[in-house]
């Protein structure tokens, strides 16, 4: 694929994601009252859930410290490592962008946003910053999403790495809503940015089709011994 092409798929991919995610933050903006009165309706109900059951409170804030920003971003450098070992230097540079470029994105949008968190008269977690897109759930998205696109060619039961990363992603943004330091929206909002990030940054380093991107990752070559893949 010419790198037109391949520029033209990755922004149109981009779109097809960012128009959802555009409307949820023009809706958050507006402040649209059946999307605040449905994010306040699963705020209360978690809450007073997680009020009474405290085991699930503490397995909540176990999970979301430990897949939290810092740990993912720690684990997606470890990766860039292990690639740079490989010699898959450019795999382990659309990683670095990946990251890196949703991190940004996260930041920016949270202040020209300038959501403010649930307060909640009785709290059981508390957390800094606005509000949306919720952090958590973008970092796990964008690293769910590397990780499932650079280890697709050296695992043999994919099955399980697509389930450890939607489990990742997924609880990681549920926990922030039962905790009640996000609302529903705002974690939707970050799981929508982290799924653009990485399908357009991976059309735009691969030559080849989007489905052929998911079939295979984004470097078939990262299989090959250290040798093969600096070869290629």
């Amino acid at each position: 694929m010419k790198l037109g092409l391949r520029l033209t798929t990755a922004a149109l991919l981009a779109v097809a994601v960012l128009v959802p995610f555009a409307l949820l933050a023009v809706l958050v903006v507006g402040g649209w009252a059946p999307l605040h009165d449905g994010d306040a309706a699963i705020t209360d109900a978690l809450h007073s859930w997680a009020l009474t059951h405290p085991g699930w409170r503490n397995a909540a804030v176990w999970w979301t410290n430990i897949f939290g920003p810092t740990p993912l971003r720690a684990a997606a450098l470890g990766l860039v490592v292990w690639l740079l070992v490989r010699r898959a230097k450019r795999l382990a540079l659309w990683v670095v962008v990946t990251m890196v470029t949703g991190g940004v994105l996260g930041a920016v949008l949270k202040l020209l946003v300038g959501r403010n968190r649930p307060d909640l008269l009785d709290p059981v977690a508390r957390a800094t910053g606005y509000s949306f897109p919720s952090g958590h759930a973008l970092n796990a998205a964008l690293a769910a999403g590397v990780f499932v696109l650079v280890l697709l060619p050296v695992v043999r039961r994919r099955w399980v790495l697509w389930t450890g990363a939607a489990l990742v992603a997924g609880l990681t943004g549920l926990t922030r809503i039962f905790l009640g330091v996000h609302w529903t929206s705002d974690v939707v909002g970050g799981w929508l940015l982290g799924v653009m990030v990485v399908a357009a940054t991976a059309v735009a380093f691969t030559r080849r089709r989007l489905d052929s991107v998911v079939e295979h990752g984004v470097e078939p070559a990262v299989a090959d011994s250290p040798e093969a893949a600096g070869s290629k």
